[in-house]
């Protein structure tokens, strides 16, 4: 699976987010930023990324994913 395939799937499921996916050979590193994620702790943010890729995760196509999810006021406030 292409990060471009990656990052299709998640625009698609968080369309009000700012997504990018780096790696590949199936190990994939998503960093995605958006009001979807507010009011939510990590874990619940992870498993919002993981439904969409589950399907992907199950068949192999995809082995590993690290990720960033932020909402834009805690990008801005590590940023500052």
């Amino acid at each position: 699976m292409e990060s471009t395939q990656i990052a299709a799937l998640l625009e698609s499921a968080f369309p009000d987010c700012r997504i990018s996916v780096e790696g590949g050979d199936g190990k994939f590193m998503v960093t995605a930023v958006g009001d979807a994620f507010d009011g939510l702790n990590a874990v619940k943010r992870q498993q919002a990324v993981y439904r969409v890729l589950n399907g992907h995760i199950s068949s192999g196509a995809i082995h590993a994913v690290t990720m960033r999810l932020s909402t834009p006021a805690e990008q801005a406030s590590s940023s500052s």
